[in-house]
């Protein structure tokens, strides 16, 4: 059942990046879909999977140190719902850069580097992102023809 779960969760994930990737001015896509509908349906699996597999946890595994957190991940159902928790908290970050980037005015090609690296590699993603909002000013309607005022 776990492969099943990894499976399914996973391909929903990438439903959610790739309404990200490819849709990113919809609101409905970001806002809603990727933001709220994907990782909140992943988390009501991470919470069934957390409440179901509380009776299998290791008397000796928790979260104090890493000997302990690798007790806990040796249970699959533990370690498929440490991968969720993944799958569900990138996914909302990813909609978070897209949607400030939209918001700040920045190209959506300069984000699409952060969103993979966000889907691969978490933390890093959001780095570079965080780097790229720094650095890249924010486009103003002044900037911006089809916004500025007419005179």
């Amino acid at each position: 059942m776990v492969d099943q779960i990894f499976s399914a969760c996973s391909a929903v994930a990438m439903i959610g990046w790739a309404a990200l990737a490819l849709l990113p001015s919809r609101p409905f896509a970001v806002q809603i879909f990727a933001r709220m509908l994907v990782p909140g349906a992943i988390g009501v699996v991470y919470l069934y999977l957390l409440l179901t597999g509380a009776g299998s946890m290791p008397a000796d595994g928790g979260f104090g140190s890493l000997a302990e957190i690798k007790k806990l991940f040796a249970v699959d159902q533990l370690l498929l719902a440490g991968w969720i928790h993944y799958l569900a908290f990138d996914l909302f970050v990813g909609s978070w850069e897209v949607e400030d980037a939209r918001q700040r005015g920045l190209s959506h090609w300069l984000v699409l580097p952060c969103l993979f690296l966000t889907l691969m590699a978490g933390p890093a993603g959001l780095l570079i992102y965080l780097v790229l909002r720094t650095v890249v000013p924010p486009r103003t309607t002044a900037d911006d023809p089809q916004q500025a005022p007419s005179t």
